[in-house]
């Protein structure tokens, strides 16, 4: 039996969805996050030494890293499903983007949920402005216009298509649907409608729904 080990409003909502689409069975093995950290519990250390989510045990394997575990997903159950075609650009493609994502666009992504969240924290209050001074400086220098540079390249590159790799959905866009709906959920997407349609378009999909009722209440942002 395939097993998800799965963190609420984490990474591994995708790979429900991603088991969803390809019809197997699983089951699903829930950890909640430390409500003040938001940090995974010490109890996933026992399932993969960094105690990160998601995990998925099938058998004696245990695979982490959302990536693997869908190209690992698609290759053993896909049968063809939810992997690009024959065409070498569309392999290419496809390779492209299950390492875009986490290699180049969640990052910046993640960074600036981090700058947010040291301009919120508890501290004395001659250090506030300082630190207020240089989260803003970072976001607006540096964060900011590398996140713009992505979602227009992005933007461009679905107004040519409906899905991220040749005509059909594969597991690049379960891989790129996290920032994509985090981006729309917290307002960076901004105007920009191809983005916006994919994001809706996906999430209507009866696989999606299917998953987000498997996985349980999921902060989008």
């Amino acid at each position: 039996m395939i097993t998800v080990h799965h963190l609420n409003n984490s990474r591994s909502q995708r790979v429900l969805w991603m088991l969803e689409e390809l019809g197997e069975a699983y089951e699903i093995q829930r950890y909640e996050r430390n409500p003040e950290t938001m940090l995974a519990p010490e109890s996933l250390k026992a399932v993969h030494p960094l105690g990160k989510s998601p995990v998925l045990t099938d058998g004696e394997l245990t695979i982490a890293e959302s990536g693997a575990i869908l190209e690992y997903l698609a290759d053993t159950y896909g049968d063809g499903m939810m992997r690009p075609g024959d065409e070498p650009q569309e392999r290419i493609d496809y390779r492209y983007w299950m390492h875009y994502a986490e290699g180049s666009l969640m990052p910046p992504l993640v960074m600036r949920l981090v700058f947010e969240k040291i301009k919120n924290s508890p501290m004395p209050f001659f250090a506030k402005p300082i630190a207020r001074q240089i989260a803003d400086k970072t976001q607006s220098t540096f964060l900011a216009p590398q996140i713009q540079r992505h979602l227009d390249f992005i933007e461009a590159h679905l107004k040519e298509r409906s899905w991220f790799v040749g005509d059909r959905l594969t597991a690049a866009d379960v891989q790129m649907s996290f920032p994509l709906e985090a981006s729309v959920a917290r307002g960076t997407v901004g105007n920009r409608p191809a983005i916006r349609d994919y994001v809706a378009r996906y999430q209507a999909r009866p696989a999606y729904q299917r998953a987000l009722e498997a996985g349980g209440e999921y902060a989008f942002a």
